[in-house]
Protein backbone atom coordinates (compact mmCIF):
# COMPACT_ATOMS: atom_id res chain seq x y z
CA UNK A 1 0.00 0.00 0.00
CA UNK A 2 2.78 2.43 0.95
CA UNK A 3 4.66 1.55 -2.24
CA UNK A 4 1.55 2.28 -4.34
CA UNK A 5 1.07 5.64 -2.57
CA UNK A 6 4.72 6.57 -3.14
CA UNK A 7 4.45 5.57 -6.82
CA UNK A 8 1.28 7.65 -7.22
CA UNK A 9 2.98 10.59 -5.51
CA UNK A 10 5.95 10.30 -7.91
CA UNK A 11 3.57 10.27 -10.89
CA UNK A 12 1.83 13.40 -9.55
CA UNK A 13 5.15 15.16 -8.97
CA UNK A 14 6.21 14.40 -12.51
CA UNK A 15 2.97 15.81 -13.86
CA UNK A 16 3.33 19.01 -11.79
CA UNK A 17 6.82 19.54 -13.19
CA UNK A 18 5.61 19.45 -16.78
CA UNK A 19 5.33 22.80 -18.51
CA UNK A 20 2.31 24.23 -20.22
CA UNK A 21 2.10 23.64 -23.93
CA UNK A 22 3.84 26.48 -25.76
CA UNK A 23 0.59 27.67 -27.33
CA UNK A 24 -1.59 27.40 -24.20
CA UNK A 25 -3.69 30.52 -23.64
CA UNK A 26 -2.57 30.84 -20.00
CA UNK A 27 1.02 31.27 -21.16
CA UNK A 28 0.07 34.58 -22.79
CA UNK A 29 -1.36 35.96 -19.52
CA UNK A 30 1.79 35.06 -17.55
CA UNK A 31 4.04 36.56 -20.19
CA UNK A 32 2.10 39.80 -20.60
CA UNK A 33 1.96 40.33 -16.85
CA UNK A 34 5.66 39.73 -16.37
CA UNK A 35 6.63 41.76 -19.44
CA UNK A 36 4.62 44.90 -18.72
CA UNK A 37 5.66 45.19 -15.10
CA UNK A 38 9.25 44.18 -15.87
CA UNK A 39 9.56 46.79 -18.62
CA UNK A 40 8.20 49.52 -16.34
CA UNK A 41 10.63 48.59 -13.56
CA UNK A 42 13.62 48.62 -15.93
CA UNK A 43 12.66 52.05 -17.34
CA UNK A 44 12.02 53.39 -13.81
CA UNK A 45 15.42 52.11 -12.67
CA UNK A 46 17.26 53.58 -15.64
CA UNK A 47 15.57 56.97 -15.18
CA UNK A 48 16.56 56.87 -11.51
CA UNK A 49 20.20 56.17 -12.33
CA UNK A 50 20.28 58.96 -14.90
CA UNK A 51 19.43 61.44 -12.10
CA UNK A 52 22.73 60.57 -10.31
CA UNK A 53 21.05 60.13 -6.93
CA UNK A 54 23.15 58.81 -4.07
CA UNK A 55 22.90 55.07 -3.49
CA UNK A 56 21.64 55.28 0.07
CA UNK A 57 20.23 58.81 -0.02
CA UNK A 58 17.08 58.56 2.11
CA UNK A 59 15.78 61.84 0.65
CA UNK A 60 15.78 60.44 -2.86
CA UNK A 61 14.35 62.12 -5.94
CA UNK A 62 11.09 61.78 -7.84
CA UNK A 63 11.00 59.69 -11.02
CA UNK A 64 7.71 58.87 -12.74
CA UNK A 65 5.78 59.98 -9.66
CA UNK A 66 7.73 57.68 -7.31
CA UNK A 67 10.61 58.42 -4.98
CA UNK A 68 13.89 56.66 -5.69
CA UNK A 69 17.58 56.52 -4.91
CA UNK A 70 20.48 54.65 -6.52
CA UNK A 71 19.84 51.44 -4.60
CA UNK A 72 16.14 51.34 -5.50
CA UNK A 73 17.02 52.11 -9.13
CA UNK A 74 19.48 49.21 -9.37
CA UNK A 75 17.07 46.90 -7.55
CA UNK A 76 14.26 47.92 -9.93
CA UNK A 77 16.43 47.16 -12.97
CA UNK A 78 17.38 43.73 -11.57
CA UNK A 79 13.82 42.73 -10.70
CA UNK A 80 12.51 44.13 -13.99
CA UNK A 81 15.14 42.14 -15.90
CA UNK A 82 14.18 39.02 -13.94
CA UNK A 83 10.54 39.53 -14.93
CA UNK A 84 11.56 40.03 -18.57
CA UNK A 85 13.52 36.77 -18.45
CA UNK A 86 10.41 35.10 -16.99
CA UNK A 87 8.40 36.57 -19.86
CA UNK A 88 10.87 35.14 -22.38
CA UNK A 89 10.73 31.68 -20.80
CA UNK A 90 6.97 31.74 -20.19
CA UNK A 91 4.84 28.86 -18.91
CA UNK A 92 5.17 27.63 -15.35
CA UNK A 93 8.38 29.63 -14.84
CA UNK A 94 6.65 32.94 -15.59
CA UNK A 95 3.63 31.99 -13.52
CA UNK A 96 5.66 30.96 -10.48
CA UNK A 97 7.99 33.94 -10.81
CA UNK A 98 4.99 36.29 -10.95
CA UNK A 99 3.52 34.74 -7.80
CA UNK A 100 6.78 34.77 -5.82
CA UNK A 101 7.69 38.33 -6.79
CA UNK A 102 4.12 39.43 -6.13
CA UNK A 103 4.35 38.15 -2.57
CA UNK A 104 7.76 39.83 -2.15
CA UNK A 105 6.35 43.15 -3.41
CA UNK A 106 3.52 42.93 -0.86
CA UNK A 107 5.93 42.13 1.96
CA UNK A 108 8.19 44.95 0.80
CA UNK A 109 5.25 47.34 0.93
CA UNK A 110 4.50 46.38 4.53
CA UNK A 111 8.17 46.61 5.52
CA UNK A 112 8.67 50.08 4.09
CA UNK A 113 5.31 51.24 5.42
CA UNK A 114 6.82 50.59 8.84
CA UNK A 115 10.09 52.30 7.85
CA UNK A 116 8.56 55.50 6.43
CA UNK A 117 10.12 58.66 7.90
CA UNK A 118 12.84 56.73 9.71
CA UNK A 119 16.59 56.77 9.08
CA UNK A 120 16.34 53.05 8.21
CA UNK A 121 14.39 53.82 5.02
CA UNK A 122 17.38 52.94 2.81
CA UNK A 123 15.32 52.74 -0.41
CA UNK A 124 13.91 56.27 0.08
CA UNK A 125 10.31 55.02 0.02
CA UNK A 126 7.42 57.44 0.40
CA UNK A 127 3.75 56.53 0.70
CA UNK A 128 3.32 56.47 -3.10
CA UNK A 129 6.10 53.84 -3.30
CA UNK A 130 4.34 51.74 -0.67
CA UNK A 131 1.06 51.94 -2.58
CA UNK A 132 2.87 51.12 -5.83
CA UNK A 133 4.47 48.10 -4.16
CA UNK A 134 1.06 46.87 -2.98
CA UNK A 135 -0.55 47.35 -6.42
CA UNK A 136 2.33 45.70 -8.30
CA UNK A 137 2.36 42.83 -5.80
CA UNK A 138 -1.35 42.20 -6.27
CA UNK A 139 -1.07 42.46 -10.05
CA UNK A 140 1.85 40.03 -10.21
CA UNK A 141 0.08 37.56 -7.94
CA UNK A 142 -3.09 37.83 -10.04
CA UNK A 143 -1.16 37.29 -13.28
CA UNK A 144 0.73 34.38 -11.74
CA UNK A 145 -2.31 32.64 -10.27
CA UNK A 146 -4.59 33.19 -13.25
CA UNK A 147 -5.89 29.82 -14.38
CA UNK A 148 -3.80 28.03 -11.77
CA UNK A 149 -5.89 28.25 -8.65
CA UNK A 150 -9.61 28.21 -8.01
CA UNK A 151 -12.34 25.78 -7.22
CA UNK A 152 -13.91 25.77 -10.66
CA UNK A 153 -11.00 25.15 -13.01
CA UNK A 154 -12.14 23.50 -16.25
CA UNK A 155 -11.16 19.86 -16.64
CA UNK A 156 -9.03 20.61 -19.71
CA UNK A 157 -6.87 22.98 -17.62
CA UNK A 158 -3.34 21.53 -17.28
CA UNK A 159 -3.24 22.41 -13.58
CA UNK A 160 -6.54 20.61 -12.93
CA UNK A 161 -5.21 17.55 -14.80
CA UNK A 162 -1.98 17.62 -12.80
CA UNK A 163 -3.95 17.64 -9.55
CA UNK A 164 -6.23 14.82 -10.72
CA UNK A 165 -3.98 12.26 -12.43
CA UNK A 166 -6.43 9.46 -11.60
CA UNK A 167 -9.22 11.10 -13.66
CA UNK A 168 -10.51 9.23 -16.67
CA UNK A 169 -10.07 10.74 -20.14
CA UNK A 170 -13.79 11.63 -20.17
CA UNK A 171 -13.41 13.52 -16.88
CA UNK A 172 -10.32 15.29 -18.17
CA UNK A 173 -12.18 16.47 -21.25
CA UNK A 174 -15.02 17.67 -19.06
CA UNK A 175 -18.71 17.75 -19.87
CA UNK A 176 -18.34 20.92 -21.90
CA UNK A 177 -18.65 24.48 -20.75
CA UNK A 178 -21.83 25.26 -18.90
CA UNK A 179 -23.52 28.39 -17.73
CA UNK A 180 -24.84 28.88 -14.19
CA UNK A 181 -28.06 26.96 -14.89
CA UNK A 182 -26.12 23.93 -16.16
CA UNK A 183 -26.86 24.59 -19.85
CA UNK A 184 -24.06 23.47 -22.18
CA UNK A 185 -22.67 26.42 -24.14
Amino acid sequence: MATHAAHTHDKQRIRFDQHLPVDHRLNLVYRIGAGLIGAFLVVFGILGLINHIGFFDIGGARVAGLNTNGTLSVLSICIGALLLVGMAIGGNVASTLNMVLGILFLLNGFLFLALLDTPDNFLAFRIQNVLFSFVVGLLLMTFGMYGRVGHALPHDNPYWRARHPEATPQEQEGPGRQDRRGQVL
